[in-house]
């Protein structure tokens, strides 16, 4: 199994152009953000009748996910584990809000289509083709080469 160090050197071979850098410092949270927010709005009746207590935020399709997401962090990093948790944490407290006013799948549809366009327009500035289509792993490799990249003192 590769280390974290060693995937964030494979990552950042396609990310190197300081413009597809800075998409992807928008993107990809956006991108994780929209995803947590479609799974969010799969309806969860049977998971709330698994449940005694009974908070969206807490019991939904989102969380279920988010766990086996946090094992591969966890595998990986246990403090890069942590990061992604409080980052997990923050989108399903926002996608909560947002889903009070408007509908959650509409705004994450658009908010998935459009950070999407963002990436693919940043592999084309940089002239490389995304990490994930060497290996889909790289798709949980973004989010933390992020939180890697914000948390650093070393930018």
């Amino acid at each position: 199994m590769k280390t974290l160090k060693q995937w964030f050197d494979e990552y950042g071979k396609s990310h190197k152009n300081p413009t597809n850098k800075a998409i992807h410092y928008l993107c990809v949270p956006a991108i994780f953000f929209s995803i947590v927010g479609l799974l969010m709005s799969i309806p969860s009746e049977f998971l709330q009748r698994l449940v005694p207590f009974n908070h969206p935020i807490i019991v939904n399709w989102a969380v279920v996910v988010l766990l086996f997401v946090l094992v591969f962090y966890i595998r990986l990093s246990v403090s890069m584990a942590l990061k992604v948790a409080f980052f997990s944490f923050f989108c399903l407290v926002l996608n909560s809000m947002i889903s009070e006013y408007l509908p959650l799948w509409l705004v994450s549809v658009v908010i998935f289509v459009l950070a999407w366009i963002g990436q693919f327009y940043g592999h084309k500035i940089e002239g490389k083709k995304p990490s994930f289509v060497k290996d889909l792993q790289f798709l949980l490799i973004g989010p933390a080469w992020v939180l890697d990249k914000v948390f650093s003192s070393k930018k």
